[in-house]
């Protein structure tokens, strides 16, 4: 299967969640998505842009297993639940990965903004390493939140993970994104100032 299709099709799960719940539908449904979001990639390798590639190779088959047994379960027994764990493995993944990469010598944000400035310098990568700590911790908040809506209705839940998760990952990377270019700025303007010729402001 296209490892693109794939990737929109996880992407885009939990906004069917909310509109199944809409619509009045069951959520079970939703397992046979997850079968075929477990399929093996066309060619049987990872492109270099999956976050699968990030994880240690031991363990990267193991997102899709887990997405399996849960669509497996799903359509077996006819329930939800199985179903509403998923945005809580999801957060448990990415954590784990964002986590793992903290211990090389390269965290994933800095191997990601490697991509576009080669030549990061010391202090990119210091702030690469907070970003991604940061991540971590808003994973880990998520997940929970996550883990709390299951017990809170399939209403809340649908809500949520449908929609209120969508905004505050966007409220991140908006704000990470801000805040990078007021570094950025301030960096050039004390690069322009310590300039030669130039005398260094107090």
């Amino acid at each position: 299967m296209p490892g693109g299709f794939v990737f929109a099709l996880g992407f885009s799960l939990p906004l069917l969640f909310w509109f199944c719940h809409a619509q009045g539908w069951p959520f079970w449904w939703c397992g046979i998505l997850f079968l075929l979001m477990a399929l093996p990639r066309r060619g049987g390798k990872e492109k270099g842009g999956s976050i699968v590639t990030f994880l240690p190779r031991p363990f990267r088959f193991l997102p899709s297993v887990l997405v399996a047994l849960l669509g497996i379960a799903a359509i077996f027994w006819r329930t939800s639940l199985s179903i509403q764990f998923y945005p809580v493995l999801v957060n448990l993944m990415l954590l784990f990965v964002f986590a793992f990469s903290l211990t090389q010598e390269q965290t994933l944000i800095e191997r990601l903004a490697r991509r576009l400035e080669p030549g990061l310098p010391e202090s990119g990568r210091r702030y690469t390493r907070r970003v991604t700590q940061a991540w971590c911790l808003f994973f880990i908040a998520n997940g929970a939140i996550s883990l709390w809506s299951i017990h809170a209705g399939e209403g809340v839940w649908a809500i949520y993970n449908g929609l209120v998760a969508y905004l505050l990952m966007g409220l991140m990377f908006g704000g990470e994104w801000l805040l990078r270019r007021r570094m950025r700025r301030r960096a050039q303007d004390a690069a322009h100032a310590t300039a030669p010729g130039e005398t260094p402001h107090a």
